[in-house]
C-alpha cells in the first residue's frame, strides 16, 4: 500500500467537527494502545494488526487527532520504497483521555442532561395533551405527576452518584503521606488506568506519568517510595511478563522479586 505519513511535525491541519463514529475509532485505539505496553502500528496493513483499521477516513482522522494532540507518541517509522509505516505508544494522557470519555462518570453526566432535557419538555407535552384528552384528564394528571416524581427521584440519583464520583480519591494514611508526597497522584493514576480496563501498569510509565506534577522525583526515591506504599498495600507490585522487561532499570526488587509493573 502506497502512503506517506499522516501526521508531520508542525502541521496545522483544522480538526472535523465530533462525530461520535470517529471518537469510537480513537477511544478503541487508545484502550488497545494502554491495555498492551510497548510500540504499536499506527494503522493496520493486511493481515498485520494496528491501531487505526485505515489510513482513510474517520479512521485517519481519528489518527491525526491521536498524535497530534500527545495521546499517541511516535516511537519510530520504517520506509519501504513508497511504503511508510509509524509506531507509537499510548501516552500517560491517554489514560486521562479515555477516562473522561468512556468512564461511569462520563456516563452519568450524559444521563444527567438526558434526564434534564426529558424533565424540560414534560410541561409542554402536558398542556397539549390536555386540551386533546380533557375526558380523562384527571386519570392524566395522576399519571404525569408519577412520571415527573420518578424523573425527580432518578435525577437525584443521578447527582448524587455524580458527587460521589467526583469526590472520590485514593487516599493513604498520613504518615505514608508524608514520606510518599506523590503517593496520591500515583494511586489516582493508576484508579484511571483501572477504569478503563488495562492490563497492571509498566513501572516507567508510572514513574514518567507521576512526574509530570513532581518533576524533581528521582528514580531511587520513586522505588523507595514504591516499595512503602506496597507494605501498607495500597499498591500491588508484579513482575514483568515476558518480554516487557523493555527497561530493567525501573524494575524494583521486593521480596527477592523483580518487579515491574504495578496495581491498585
Amino acid at each position: 500500500m502506497d502512503a506517506t505519513p499522516i501526521w508531520v511535525p508542525g502541521a496545522d491541519a483544522p480538526v472535523p467537527p465530533d462525530d461520535p463514529r470517529r471518537t469510537e475509532l480513537l477511544l478503541d485505539a487508545l484502550k488497545a494502545a494502554i491495555g498492551t505496553p510497548g510500540e504499536h502500528r499506527l494503522f493496520r496493513s493486511g493481515k498485520l494488526a494496528g491501531l487505526f483499521p485505515s489510513r482513510a477516513g474517520l479512521s485517519a482522522e481519528a489518527a491525526v487527532f491521536a498524535v497530534r494532540t500527545g495521546l499517541l507518541e511516535t516511537v519510530r517509522t520504517e520506509t519501504r520504497g513508497k511504503l511508510v509505516t509509524e509506531w507509537v505508544r499510548a501516552a500517560p494522557r491517554a489514560v486521562a483521555f479515555v477516562h473522561e470519555h468512556d468512564s461511569p462518570k462520563s456516563v452519568l453526566r450524559e444521563l444527567k442532561a438526558v434526564l434534564d432535557a426529558t424533565r424540560a419538555g414534560v410541561p409542554a407535552w402536558m398542556d397539549a395533551a390536555r386540551a386533546d384528552l380533557a375526558a380523562v384528564s384527571a386519570r392524566f394528571e395522576g399519571h404525569a405527576a408519577a412520571m415527573l416524581q420518578r424523573l425527580d427521584d432518578l435525577a437525584g440519583r443521578v447527582e448524587a452518584a455524580l458527587r460521589r464520583a467526583e469526590a472520590k480519591a485514593p487516599a493513604v494514611a498520613e504518615p505514608v503521606g508524608r514520606v510518599v508526597p506523590w503517593a496520591v497522584e500515583a494511586l489516582e493514576y493508576l484508579d484511571r488506568r483501572a477504569g478503563v480496563g488495562s492490563a497492571p501498569c509498566p513501572l516507567p510509565e508510572l514513574f514518567h506519568a507521576v512526574r509530570v506534577r513532581f518533576p524533581e522525583l528521582t528514580l531511587s526515591a520513586f522505588h523507595d517510595g514504591l516499595k512503602r506504599l506496597h507494605d501498607v498495600r495500597a499498591v500491588r507490585l508484579a513482575p514483568a511478563a515476558d518480554g516487557e522487561l523493555t527497561e530493567p532499570e525501573y524494575a524494583v526488587v521486593v521480596g527477592g522479586q523483580l518487579m515491574y509493573a504495578a496495581g491498585r
